[in-house]
């Protein structure tokens, strides 16, 4: 059994030319800590050949000509994020070591992608579509893989028995010891993992206790444990803090852009797509402070300017958006059209300085193409053309149409389309529904059903009444005698609200005078009402509307023709 270490070397560094690749080849110097007290911290090797030294203060660093950067917590915790993505893209069982290291199992790989060499160039590979720069190193032995990533660039590969003649080389600072141990062995000398191993146990003891034997059992390649399993992240998160506040869409969807290629190509290492996209936005001060009045308002401005920034700090800092998507996608170009209509049409409140971005991982889609089944549209192109048009029409007035749980005629809400996944087994169905007359029974026994055809919007009326029932009716153009009319049926509801309905309802058979027929061939014309006036002047017999009052506005409604 063989595992791989993959060690960042300069994780500091390497964690923010993560998120500016174009700065890359650059002498970059990272400092950290409080005004006055801002120190270099970690640089790479164009900065140490420039002059930079550990410690150094800001403005020394400045007169190297290297360039400055903040030390970046988030942008290291998403590039750590990322180097676990790339264990899990090779093997399911990865350890998170350290920050800059982790360690993965190769067991059953070598099917897959070959020797162990190959395998860790593919480790290698693989880091440097994710922007890091890694050093593979694999052993029988965990420890032994750990401290030669450390200590060796590149990729090693260690047969098993040859562990102490590799790591004989080393220094003892990559076995990691603690500052007293380090200057223990300093002065006796001791600096590299051969010497450390040759020293005596007991004596070794003695002075330095059980961690002079357990740095003595690591340098010898001795120490075995087992494999610690990571669980993988639930989110997949991505944080970039601004230099500047960003207030246009323009600037902002760049870094939305850098931020989703960066997701993207974690949820593609380890095969997974995004089922939705979460923003989080960290807002500038909402007010600004104001010049001071002088003169006797002096006082009560200021006092109302201290209320203002009071009421300033209790407004939310941050703004949140959700991209729930209709099919699992991970084309960051997709996504960036889809968050920029989002924004477009419901902007940021402020001036942003801080953006999380993040992905909920989801299985890719799957497609079943059938030899004999019409393409259909691409989900990803058919979910931007909704979202432009949401942003024309407003969201609440597009999508699927879905009956409310109330008594009101007519109600309904709009939910988010969905495109059907499986067309092959919604078209065996409809055939099959087809097939068999419509709905599922043999046709030849089929009962028929009266279906009613709703007008939107409702059709305004004048009736006349006799004897408190409908005798004769007038509507866009057509003017009719009521042959039969059933009813009232009295229906109401939401009483305390302000928007309370009250209907009487009839069901009426009406009989459409011929003289209207020019009026309705007019209508028709104008494609203004479609159904009653086709009925009325194709057939010019009696018909079955419903109609009811509205006690709210007090008139009368067509709601619909029964077929």
């Amino acid at each position: 059994m063989a595992f791989a270490a993959i060690h960042v070397a300069n994780f500091m560094v390497q964690a923010v030319l993560r998120a500016e690749g174009e700065v890359r080849d650059r002498a970059i110097a990272l400092v950290d800590g409080t005004a006055p007290l801002i120190n270099v911290v970690a640089a790479n090797d164009a900065a140490w050949r420039a002059g930079i030294q550990l410690g150094m203060a800001q403005t020394q660093a400045q007169l190297c000509g290297v360039e400055i950067r903040r030390r970046s917590r988030a942008l290291e915790k998403a590039a750590h994020a990322a180097l676990l993505d790339l264990g899990w893209s090779m093997s399911p069982r990865v350890e998170d070591h350290a920050q800059d290291t982790i360690l993965a199992d190769l067991a059953g790989l070598n099917s897959l992608f070959g020797a162990e060499e190959d395998i860790a160039r593919e480790f290698a590979r693989r880091a440097a579509e994710l922007r890091l720069r890694v050093h593979v190193a694999v052993s029988a032995n965990l420890e032994v893989a750990v401290h030669a990533a450390r200590g060796f660039a590149g990729i090693t590969v260690i047969p098993e028995g040859e562990e102490a003649r590799y790591l004989s080389g080393l220094p003892v600072q990559t076995l990691a010891p603690s500052a007293e141990a380090l200057e223990t062995l300093e002065r006796w000398g001791i600096r590299t993992c051969a010497a450390l191993g040759a020293l005596p146990v007991l004596e070794l003891s003695e002075r330095l206790g059980q961690e002079g034997v357990r740095l003595q059992e690591l340098a010898r390649g001795a120490h075995v444990r087992a494999l610690v399993l990571a669980e993988p992240a639930e989110i997949l998160e991505e944080e970039m803090e601004l230099d500047d506040a960003v207030e246009d869409l323009e600037p902002l969807a760049f870094v939305l852009g850098r931020l989703l290629d960066q997701v993207c190509t974690r949820l593609a290492a380890r095969a997974l797509s995004a089922a939705a996209i979460r923003v989080r936005f960290d807002l500038g001060d909402a007010f600004e402070k104001e010049e001071p009045v002088r003169g006797k308002n002096a006082t009560a401005t200021a006092a109302g300017v201290a209320r203002v920034e009071t009421e300033a700090a209790t407004v939310a800092k941050t703004y949140e958006k959700v991209l729930n998507l209709p099919v699992p996608m991970r084309d960051s170009k997709m996504l960036l059209k889809l968050l920029r209509l989002q924004l477009q049409a419901d902007p940021p409140p402020g001036a942003i300085v801080k953006i999380t971005l993040g992905a909920d991982p989801a299985r890719p889609r799957t497609t079943q193409h059938g030899l004999f089944v019409p393409n259909s549209p691409d989900p990803e192109r058919l979910e931007l053309t909704v979202a432009r048009l949401a942003k024309l029409v407003g969201n609440t007035n597009i999508g699927s149409p879905e009956l409310t749980d109330t008594h009101r005629p007519g109600e309904f809400r709009m939910n988010r389309f969905f495109s059907q996944m499986n067309e092959t087994k919604a078209r065996g169905k409809a055939g099959k529904k087809l097939a068999s007359g419509g709905d599922g029974e043999p046709a030849a026994g089929r009962r028929t059903a009266t279906g009613c055809r709703i007008f939107r919007p409702r059709l305004a009326a004048r009736v006349e009444l006799r004897e408190g029932r409908p005798a004769k009716i007038f509507f866009r153009g057509l003017y009719g005698r009521v042959v039969t009319a059933s009813g009232p049926w009295k229906i109401s509801g939401d009483w305390w609200r302000g928007d309370a309905w009250q209907q009487e309802e009839w069901d009426l058979e009406i009989q459409f005078d011929g003289g209207s027929a020019g009026v309705a061939e007019h209508m028709l014309a104008n494609m203004q009402v479609i159904a009653p006036v086709r009925e009325a002047k194709a057939h010019m017999h009696a018909s079955l509307y419903c109609v009811y009052y509205d006690g709210a506005c007090r008139s009368w409604f067509v709601r619909g023709m029964y077929d």
